[in-house]
């Protein structure tokens, strides 16, 4: 990608990604506190301020270089603070908590969608272009993010949603891989499973949001 196209796409792309990331991870912190975990309210990041969620490398570094490198768009935030023994029921409410930040993606990528059909529907608009081209990274980012997230790998949320319903003794083997979790994740991303496990998912998102929206 030519610097003036990398410039132009990091334009589009800023709302959209720091969006995502930062409202993933401030859902987490609101849902947790209604169900009695103070934590991450106290440490001030139950916020739509963006500087309080990002992580330079994950915010920041590893956006800009999926996007100069063109593969999938994808970051992460600095998780927000989440002490589950807090919770009033900690294994029952876990589901909650973790499922919140997917759940936040999949309202993001509805609302980024219904703004590139708007778009569409104004072609001759001098802002159709900017319009359909930011609302086409918001669809992308959020749609990655939702579904890598609900990978059932801790400590991703996906997993947390595994330990919350697997039966006690099931759902304590599967968090003793947490330690572990993102070193798997890292394997997975530098070779295909990772990209082989997703597109079916981030596919099936897309035709959904394709007949929802007609685009």
């Amino acid at each position: 990608m030519q610097i003036d196209q990398l410039i132009q796409t990091i334009a589009l792309a800023a709302i959209p990604v720091l969006f995502a990331i930062t409202l993933h991870e401030a859902a987490h912190g609101f849902v947790a506190r209604h169900f009695g975990d103070m934590t991450a309210y106290r440490e001030g990041r139950i916020s739509l301020n963006p500087l309080r969620h990002i992580d330079p490398v994950g915010t920041v570094l590893l956006p800009l270089l999926t996007l100069w490198m063109g593969g999938i768009l994808f970051g992460w935030a600095k998780p927000v603070p989440v002490n589950f023994a807090a919770l009033r029921n900690p294994k029952k409410d876990m589901l909650w908590v973790a499922i919140a930040g997917p759940a936040s993606n999949l309202v993001m990528a509805l609302g980024w969608a219904l703004l590139y059909k708007i778009g569409l529907m104004f072609p001759e608009s001098d802002y159709a272009t900017p319009m359909t081209g930011m609302a086409m990274i918001g669809i992308n980012i959020n749609v990655v993010l939702m579904v890598l997230n609900l990978l059932p790998l801790p400590p991703l949320d996906g997993g947390r949603v595994a330990v919350s319903l697997l039966p006690h003794r099931q759902a304590f083997q599967l968090a003793k891989i947490e330690p572990y979790g993102m070193f798997i994740l890292i394997f997975m991303a530098v070779t295909p499973v990772l990209s082989f496990i997703l597109s079916p998912f981030i596919g099936m998102m897309y035709k959904l949001l394709s007949l929802l929206f007609g685009i």
